[in-house]
């Protein structure tokens, strides 16, 4: 089954609203040039709506790097779902920096990702191994877990994309070979197969 690739440019904590925009203006026509793949953009919160105006009759469309489970309250600092869904159709769940700096876990993450799928948001659920669990030989079954614990009992997975990001290769300057990767990413289609059967797995971006 023929998959359109997806690259979704997770920006950060980087760029003031004015830098974004001034960016998004030169790379606009460059990137919808990329007709056989599919351009998200994930800049910080406050660029979301300056950034929506230059992108929405494009085919480029518009991410956000986190999302809270709830849809409202008193949640300081907090955005939900229902606020980005204007904007963004997609949402990164579950990075290794929300994991590491701010204690997110797979309950938390699978409470995102319903909430996303509830609210038509298509999650970007991020995977990946630690240096030890990479030595030690076991980052498959580390990642399956993962995988398993976040999606805990999500029963359709039609409209969600998995990254597989090794998180001993962010910022190391360790670079993670093909036949790695491949190996890793073949690992998590075949727990998709056995979780949700062969034609969700096939059909899954990953």
């Amino acid at each position: 089954m023929k998959r359109k690739p997806l690259i979704a440019g997770n920006w950060k904590m980087n760029t003031s609203t004015d830098e974004a925009v001034s960016l998004v203006k030169e790379m606009l026509a460059e990137l919808e040039k990329s007709t056989n793949v599919e351009v998200t953009l994930c800049p910080p919160f406050i660029s979301l709506i300056p950034l929506y105006d230059l992108v929405s009759l494009s085919s480029i469309s518009l991410g956000a790097q986190n999302m809270h489970y709830e849809e409202k309250g008193a949640f300081t600092g907090e955005i939900s779902a229902l606020m980005l869904k204007p904007f963004c159709k997609y949402v990164i769940i579950g990075h290794s920096e929300r994991r590491q700096l701010f204690g997110e876990t797979n309950e938390i993450i699978n409470k995102k990702l319903q909430k996303a799928l509830e609210v038509g948001i298509t999650p970007i659920l991020c995977l990946g191994e630690t240096l030890e669990h990479r030595n030690s030989g076991c980052a498959e079954k580390m990642i399956i877990n993962q995988l398993r614990a976040s999606l805990g009992n999500i029963r359709d997975i039609s409209s969600m994309v998995i990254a597989y990001e090794p998180i001993w290769a962010i910022g190391t300057g360790i670079n993670a070979g093909v036949n790695e990767v491949s190996l890793i990413m073949d690992a998590i289609r075949r727990a998709i197969s056995d979780f949700y059967g062969q034609p969700s797995a096939e059909r899954l971006r990953l």
